[in-house]
């Protein structure tokens, strides 16, 4: 029988098994809990607003949408979320699936920190990034009921979770503190990385190369 929470159900495909094996096995339980919550969330958001979405493809995207904060992912120079979007990409087309699915997930990783814009583009793209700021930020909290919610929490629980995400964020970047320009993440590392200086975005224009 599908696993079901809070009326939406998780899919149970070959590929979602995998999936959903291969992030139990590298994330640490906070990551995977929150990530099938993003899941849950996302359906839940999709649901409300009417979007056709392709569920296999949601869960994709938010399974492997932390990803590059784990220990095995996290070895670049490059943005967290484009580890986790190139992770994705390349599990979904070892699978057999299309290159635009492929694109669909990755774009849904890619930008899931970047405010705004994935509403606009496919839905799996926008449920993704709508499921993180509902779990992360609480964002549309009140759109969804609290006894849903609760059953969502219930099946993936979320103690001590502001501290905890925060700890993982900082894990997870603060080795590549350059990748931090222009996004959310800088508020991270100016927390919590000691010594961590933003780069000044007026100042890079400043001090470019051009003469004039």
């Amino acid at each position: 029988m599908p696993e079901i929470v809070a009326g939406i159900e998780i899919p149970d495909s070959t590929l979602a098994r995998e999936a959903t094996e291969l992030v139990r096995d590298t994330a640490s339980p906070l990551l995977y809990d929150h990530s099938r919550r993003v899941f849950l969330f996302g359906s839940l958001q999709g649901r409300r607003r009417g979007l056709p979405y392709d569920p296999e493809l949601l869960y994709v995207g938010a399974m492997f949408h932390d990803l590059g904060l784990t220990e095995g992912y996290r070895t670049s120079q490059q943005r967290f979320e484009i580890d986790g979007a190139d992770a994705a990409r390349d599990f979904l087309l070892r699978h057999g699936l299309s290159r635009d699915s492929a694109r669909i997930a990755w774009t849904a990783i890619a930008l899931h920190t970047t405010p705004e814009i994935p509403a606009h583009m496919e839905p799996e793209v926008a449920l993704v990034t709508a499921g993180v700021e509902f779990d992360v930020l609480g964002m549309g909290l009140d759109v969804v009921p609290e006894e849903v919610r609760a059953e969502v929490v219930a099946a993936h629980p979320r103690p001590d979770f502001k501290r905890r995400i925060l700890q993982a964020f900082t894990e997870g970047i603060e080795h590549r503190p350059q990748t931090a320009f222009g996004n959310v993440k800088a508020d991270v590392l100016a927390h919590f990385s000691p010594g961590f200086v933003r780069t000044d975005f007026v100042e890079v224009i400043e001090n470019s190369a051009w003469p004039e």
